[in-house]
């Protein structure tokens, strides 16, 4: 508690018990100790008695004026900072050198804080000792870490990888909300909204205007997609990049080469489409690449990477070849459509350039998939307009059921052109065009890298379905759906799984009964037959006291798990969205839909 104060000449607590100890009288060597290290001042000696005829604690008087004169220090310190003084700095340390050795002391510790923060170079052989103890890293303001952390990349490394995680696990949450709707999906909030985030916030804090810090964060990002390939990393990146933006860090924006690039598409997420004035200043930096700098395409390809970018990347391509189709035009002869198609393309190889550093843009597809594309999307253009005929001018062509060859060759070789295959698919769900969607989800099951079996496709696509919702009471069309597409990995992707029940929850009652008591025993894991009837008696009987019952026992499944109990409404949700649970209550409303309102049945259960 009195650390450093025999280093300043200043006695503590121990010299007065070695005081009492050796002395003969201890009142007057009491009062010799209080002269010493009192207050000196000459008019409180005489005050002093008339605190004690109030009964206040001399303890409690002095404690007063030193909480008074620390804060009036703290203060005097950031305004020494503030100030415009040459020597400023000379003074806090100076002050530094006569406080750190108490810094240990919670009383005179916030002024030894104080200081630090405000140092724009800390002595290193402070950061040295701050950063060996553990208590002062801990309390000492983000000011002084930045210090530590820019030549220390294994400690920043600790501080950020729990953010990082975070991170993904909440973009992963979002994807698998229980809310399914067209309106409200994963790219609903605006890009505003989305840096207001918790990590994007923290990770903002931590870098300032560190330059050094700031690159370490971006390496950590590049490493991760490597490693993982998870997109959502490249997000941050993008998101890392508009907070320091928005907060007018010009240190770092200044010198980053994609903050130009990167501001001008969150105006065009923001707006989700990119117009044609936006789409020349987005080719002006792409063209603006010199030669020498070819890395920067790295970078760039990791923004356009960014599944919000690619979101609206594809929907104005969409955009443009219907605008095509109504002028009669074709898609090479459209420099917007090119442009978007061009970088398209940088973001879905933006993983190959990385990891090769070969700085390349890939081919685009024009010559022969769009061709095919154009062709699908005519044919359901035809045909919609043909409904809307009188039936005596009909034709009596009925609707082609099989996709062109080389639409399918595409889907299946080329990571570009399956994006905006997936695409159109929303597109016709969309449109509730039943026949163009039951002619094409056949063809998704066998896509470049399953791509239509990634979280963000079926997370839209399980959104889009319910505006037809009233065609799951045909079995012809459940069948395409579940069988001829959901139903043909969800046994080998949890995910599907997932997904399949997240749709099914919000649909089972339009599903014929029949088909759902098969698509519920379907969807059961293998491992856990006969698990729900049970687990429907020991609820009876235990009101919800049984942890679930897990798929696996790997150990990488019982790591993934965290220890399981009732005890936050938390826990619950993330129970209940687990694909065993989300079975469990498709058919408790199976039972109840089944039942008759008034059977004595219905009432016991």
């Amino acid at each position: 508690m009195f650390a450093g104060l025999p280093e300043l000449g200043i006695s503590n607590g121990e010299d007065l018990k070695e005081t009492l100890t050796n002395c003969t009288e201890p009142l007057k060597a009491i009062d010799q100790f209080q002269m010493e290290n009192g207050i000196l001042l000459p008019t409180l000696q005489s005050a002093l008695p008339f605190l004690d005829l109030h009964g206040t604690p001399r303890l409690e008087f002095h404690q007063s004026v030193f909480d008074e004169l620390r804060d009036k220090l703290m203060e005097r310190v950031a305004t020494i900072a503030e100030g415009k003084e040459e020597d400023r700095y000379g003074k806090l340390e100076e002050l530094l050198e006569k406080s750190f050795p108490l810094v240990k002391m919670p009383s005179i510790q916030p002024v030894v804080m104080q200081v630090l923060k405000h140092l724009p170079k800390v002595p290193e052989k402070k950061l040295k000792l701050v950063m060996a103890d553990k208590e002062l890293y801990k309390v000492c303001a983000v000011e002084v870490k930045r210090q530590i952390w820019q030549d220390n990349q294994a400690l920043f490394g600790d501080e950020v990888s729990p953010l990082l995680k975070q991170y993904i696990v909440e973009k992963e949450a979002a994807l698998f909300s229980s809310d399914l709707s067209i309106l409200h999906n994963f790219f609903s909030p605006s890009p505003k909204t989305r840096r207001q985030g918790e990590v994007v916030l923290k990770l903002t804090q931590m870098i300032g205007k560190n330059v050094k810090l700031y690159d370490m964060v971006l390496q950590f990002l590049r490493t991760l997609f490597l490693r993982t390939r998870n997109v959502h990393y490249c997000t941050l990146r993008a998101e890392l990049l508009m907070s320091l933006h928005d907060l007018d860090i010009s240190e770092i924006c200044s010198v980053d080469p994609c903050h130009k690039f990167t501001w001008c598409l969150d105006a065009c997420i923001r707006e989700k489409f990119v117009d044609g004035k936006r789409a020349r200043e987005l080719q002006g930096f792409l063209d603006g690449v010199k030669k020498g700098q070819e890395q920067v395409l790295g970078d760039l390809s990791m923004i356009l990477c960014d599944p919000f970018a690619c979101n609206t990347l594809v929907l104005s391509i969409m955009r443009n070849l219907q605008e095509l189709l109504s002028q009669d035009s074709l898609p090479r002869d459209s420099p917007d459509l090119m442009l978007l198609l061009r970088m398209l393309s940088l973001g879905q190889g933006a993983w190959d350039m990385i990891d090769s550093q070969v700085f390349k843009e890939p081919r685009l597809v024009l010559t022969r998939f769009l061709p095919a594309m154009m062709s699908v999307v005519v044919d359901d253009h035809t045909f919609t307009v043909e409904q809307k005929l009188p039936s005596e001018e009909k034709s009596s062509l009925s609707y082609p059921t099989t996709l062109p060859e080389t639409f399918n060759r595409y889907l299946q070789e080329n990571r570009v052109a399956c994006e905006m295959g997936l695409y159109y698919v929303l597109h016709i769900a969309k449109l509730r065009n039943k026949n163009a969607l039951q002619r094409l989800l056949p063809g998704l099951v066998e896509t470049y890298n399953d791509m239509a079996f990634g979280d963000i496709f079926l997370h839209l696509l399980t959104g889009h379905l319910t505006l037809l919702s009233d065609e799951f009471g045909s079995e012809e069309f459940c069948s395409v759906v579940f069988d001829g597409f959901l139903l043909t990995s969800f046994s080998s992707k949890e995910n599907v799984h997932r997904h399949t029940l997240r749709m099914l929850l919000h649909l089972h009652h339009k599903v014929l009964p029949s088909y759902m008591e098969t698509l519920t025993k379907t969807l059961e894991p293998p491992k856990q037959v006969g698990f729900l009837s049970t687990f429907r008696l020991k609820t009876k009987r235990t009101q919800y006291s049984v942890p679930p019952t897990h798929r696996g026992d790997s150990p990488a499944h019982r790591q993934s798990e965290r220890p399981f109990s009732w005890h936050t409404t938390n826990q619950r949700i993330q129970w209940l969205r687990r694909p065993t649970a989300l079975l469990l209550r498709l058919r408790m409303l199976s039972r109840i839909r089944q039942r008759p309102r008034g059977s004595e049945s219905f009432r016991r259960s």
